[in-house]
C-alpha cells in the first residue's frame, strides 16, 4: 500500500485506489491510499504548523534540500519515466522526458531560492528608509491534473518550497503513483521539517474541497477542467485566499499559403496529437489558407497513417493510449458530434484493438469545419484536431481569437510580417511561430488568457508572484 505522508508520517487512508495501466488494463501499477476530509485537514493543520520553521531556515539550505530532490528524479529518470508511462499512457520516451523535466525544475528553483531579491527605494520623507521584500505566503495547496503527473507537480512544489512556503498537495485521483513517487523522494530529502510538505491523495470532492475552503490555506494553485477551477476559484476568493488557475484551452495552429510545408506538417501533428493529444496546450484546431489547404490536409493524413498506435512501453510507439475508459467515451463523443454538425472525419477516430486490451484510438483529423462548431469551441482533450478553411490571414486571425479560451497559439509561415503580426494580435498568453503550440521551457513564465488562466503566471522567475507576498517597510533612521 502506498499511503498518504502527513507531518512527516506515512499514514493509511480512508480508502484505497486501485491504479490502473491505460494500455493494458489487466495491469495493476499500484494501490493508494484515498484520504478523506478528516485527514485533509489534519495535512493543512500540520504545513501551518510547520511553516515558520522552514521560512526561517536560510534561502541555501532550501536550495540545497530542492537540490537534492532535483538530483535523485535525474538519477531515476528512467524508472520514473516508466511509472509514469504506464500509468498515464503516454510513450516511454515521453514519459522520461517529463521526469527530466521535473528534476530540471527543482534544479532550477534551488537556484531562484538563493535569487530572491527585495528593493530599497527613496522615501519622500527626510531620514526615512523604504525596503520592499518578498515573504512566503504561508500554507499552499496544490492540485494537479493527470495528464502531466509528474512535471506539473515538480512546477508547483518547487518554487513553493523555495521561497519558505509549506506545501498540502492533491495529485488527480486517476494517476496517483508519479505524485507519490515524487511525494517519497521529497520525504527523503532530509532538510525539511515534518509538516512542510504533505501528500495527501484522494477524491477532489473531499481532498481538494478541504484545500479550497480551509482558512489556513492562504494560496491555491490548480490545473484542472475549467468547471472545477472555476468552484475552485470562487472558494478561495470567498475568503480571500490567493489563487491560480490554469484551466485547458481550445489551441489554433495557424498555417498561411507561404508556409514550409513539411516543416508545418510537423508542427501541427507534434502540437495536435504526441502525447495522445492530452495536453492544454495542444493545437486542436488548424486554421488553413485554402491556398494551401488541401496539400496540407493530404500531408497530414500521410504523416498520420505512419504513425503507430500502441502500448506506451513498447519500442517505436508514437501514440500511447488515452488515459482512461471514460476520457475515450468522451474523445469519441466529440468525433461523433462533429460528424452530426457537418464535419468530415477525414482520417481516424477508430478504436484499435492491441496485443493488450487498452484505450487505444487513432488520431483523427475532421475537415470541413467552422469556428462556431462546437469540436471548435469546446476542449476535447484527446486525439482529435479539426481543420478551418479561410481566405486569408486576416480572417485566420480572426477565427484564432474567436474563443474563451486564450492559452497557447501557432502560426506557421515564413512571412516576418505575418509573424510579427501574429505575435502581437493573438489575443494567447504564449505564441509560436513555426514551432508546436505544445512544448513550453521550464525556465520560461507559463499561462494564458481569457478562460485558460487566472492569477500570476507559472514557472522560471514569474513563479516568485504567486509564492510570495510583497512587504513594504519603513524605518527612522
Amino acid at each position: 500500500m502506498n499511503n498518504n505522508y502527513i507531518a512527516g508520517q506515512w499514514i493509511e487512508g480512508a480508502s484505497i485506489n486501485r491504479n490502473i495501466n491505460p494500455s493494458d488494463t489487466d495491469d495493476l501499477v499500484g494501490v493508494y491510499a484515498r484520504a478523506d476530509a478528516a485527514q485533509a485537514t489534519l495535512a493543512v493543520e500540520a504545513a501551518a504548523e510547520a511553516q515558520p520553521q522552514w521560512a526561517r531556515m536560510t534561502a541555501e539550505q532550501r536550495s540545497d534540500a530542492l537540490d537534492r530532490i532535483g538530483t535523485e528524479i535525474l538519477a531515476r529518470k528512467d524508472e520514473l519515466g516508466e511509472l509514469l508511462s504506464r500509468e498515464e499512457g503516454k510513450t516511454l520516451p515521453e514519459g522520461i522526458g517529463e521526469a527530466t523535466r521535473a528534476g530540471r525544475v527543482f534544479k532550477f528553483f534551488a537556484g531562484e531560492a538563493l535569487r530572491l531579491s527585495g528593493e530599497r527605494l527613496p522615501s519622500i520623507r527626510p531620514g526615512v528608509e523604504t525596503d520592499v521584500r518578498r515573504e512566503p505566503e504561508g500554507v499552499v495547496a496544490i492540485i494537479t491534473p493527470w495528464n502531466f503527473p509528474i512535471a506539473i507537480p515538480a512546477w508547483k512544489i518547487a518554487p513553493a518550497l523555495a521561497y519558505g512556503n509549506a506545501v498540502v498537495f492533491k495529485p488527480a485521483d486517476l494517476v496517483p503513483g508519479s505524485g507519490w513517487a515524487l511525494a517519497e523522494i521529497i520525504a527523503r530529502a532530509g532538510a525539511l521539517p515534518p509538516g512542510v510538505f504533505n501528500l495527501v491523495m484522494g477524491p477532489g470532492s473531499q481532498v481538494g474541497d478541504v484545500f479550497a475552503k480551509h482558512q489556513k490555506v492562504k494560496a491555491l494553485t490548480f490545473t484542472g477542467s475549467s468547471s472545477t477551477g472555476r468552484s475552485v476559484g470562487i472558494e478561495c476568493m470567498t475568503r480571500g485566499a490567493k489563487v491560480q488557475l490554469e484551466m485547458g484551452g481550445k489551441n489554433p495552429l495557424v498555417v498561411l499559403n507561404d508556409a514550409d510545408l513539411s516543416q508545418a506538417v510537423e508542427v501541427a501533428v507534434q502540437g495536435a496529437f504526441f502525447s495522445t493529444g492530452q495536453r492544454c496546450t495542444a493545437s486542436s484546431r488548424f486554421i488553413v489558407q485554402e491556398g494551401i489547404h488541401d496539400k496540407f490536409v493530404a500531408a497530414v493524413k500521410e504523416r498520420l497513417a505512419s504513425l503507430k498506435v500502441d502500448h506506451a512501453l513498447h519500442k517505436g510507439t508514437d501514440i500511447g493510449p488515452v488515459v482512461s475508459a471514460a476520457q475515450l467515451k468522451q474523445d469519441l463523443e466529440y468525433i461523433e458530434i462533429a460528424k452530426r454538425e457537418g464535419g468530415h472525419v477525414a482520417f481516424g477516430g477508430e478504436l484499435v484493438q492491441r496485443a493488450t486490451n487498452g484505450f487505444y484510438l487513432t488520431p483523427a483529423l475532421i475537415t470541413e469545419t467552422h469556428n462556431q462548431m462546437r469540436i471548435n469551441q469546446e476542449e476535447v482533450f484527446g486525439p482529435v484536431a479539426s481543420v478551418v478553411r479561410v481566405k486569408d490571414y486576416e480572417e485566420a486571425l480572426h477565427v484564432a481569437n474567436e474563443t474563451e479560451f486564450g492559452l497557447s497559439s501557432g502560426i506557421c509561415t515564413t512571412s516576418l510580417k505575418y509573424a510579427s503580426d501574429f505575435k502581437q494580435r493573438s489575443t494567447a498568453g504564449m505564441v509560436m511561430v513555426n514551432v508546436p503550440t505544445a512544448g513550453v521551457d521550464y525556465h520560461a513564465p507559463f499561462g494564458g488568457r481569457k478562460g485558460s488562466s487566472y492569477g500570476a503566471r507559472e514557472q522560471g522567475a514569474y513563479a516568485r508572484e504567486f509564492y510570495t507576498s510583497i512587504k513594504t517597510t519603513y524605518t527612522q533612521a
